[in-house]
């Protein structure tokens, strides 16, 4: 079992394991809508089962915005952090942004799609520092 909650801690979630559950397709999405909703440049979604998903606090606190008909992306009202998205097409399933979890998951992404839409300034293959902590020389607020 896997749990999540967005960045205030109102929303908390729960994704079942087993033979229906877990997370199935993980991508990294670079196409304009996943870039524009995660503020970043690229989103890691994966789908989720229906019945495996569960909302375990703040189903109250969640607002749903359609983005196209019969689709729609629910998220905290009050922090804004994405949850999930769901679709008329497929009700079987949602999608989640695998960093709305706080459990390590054994599940690995399989590609990177819609990569013509990929935001210029994103190099995958670029040889930038890897840090623990704020990069080197940032003056940290109080």
């Amino acid at each position: 079992m896997y749990t999540g909650s967005c960045l205030c801690g109102c929303v908390e979630l729960t994704i079942k394991g087993g033979a229906n559950g877990g997370i199935q397709d993980i991508i990294h999405c670079h196409c304009s809508l996943c870039r524009k909703n995660s503020g970043t440049a690229y989103a890691t979604n994966g789908f989720v089962n229906t019945d495996a998903f569960v909302i375990t606090k703040g189903r109250e606190s969640l607002s749903t915005f359609s983005f196209k008909p019969g689709r729609y992306r629910h998220f905290c009202q009050h922090c804004g952090s994405p949850i999930y998205s769901s679709n008329d097409d497929d009700p079987s399933r949602i999608r989640i942004r695998l960093g709305i979890l706080d459990s390590d998951i054994q599940e690995r992404p399989i590609s990177h799609n819609f990569m013509t839409s990929k935001a210029n300034w994103d190099d995958l293959d670029a040889e930038l520092p890897r840090n623990d902590e704020f990069e080197r020389g940032r003056v940290k607020s109080k």
